[in-house]
């Protein structure tokens, strides 16, 4: 579908079993443009991607997050949460019970 006319709506319209007027294909057929236009960005895009695959390795997948080799000691920050909690109940935060 390269380019919509009234003509090509109103046979769409038919295919679909759907019943519409003149003025309303007329509309249609900008809106289907505006779309097909869209629709030929995206498959720019598309190709655009394509090639990139001959560049994987620039933009391969890889970890970035740090290791973790020195965590904090253990309970430092229990204390500091709990005191910013509603309710608590020893060292855990107390919660409604949902069932």
């Amino acid at each position: 579908m390269n380019g919509m006319n009234k003509e090509k709506v109103l046979n769409l319209a038919k295919l679909a079993r759907i019943e519409i007027g003149d003025s309303e294909a007329e509309n249609l057929t900008r809106e289907f443009d505006a779309i097909l236009g869209y629709v030929g960005e995206v498959k720019e895009v598309e190709k655009f991607n394509k090639l990139d695959k001959f560049n994987k390795e620039e933009y391969s997948i890889r970890n970035v997050m740090r290791d973790d080799a020195s965590p904090h000691e253990s309970g430092i920050y229990t204390e500091k949460i709990l005191e910013q909690t509603p309710a608590r109940e020893g060292n855990y935060i107390k919660v409604k019970r949902i069932l």
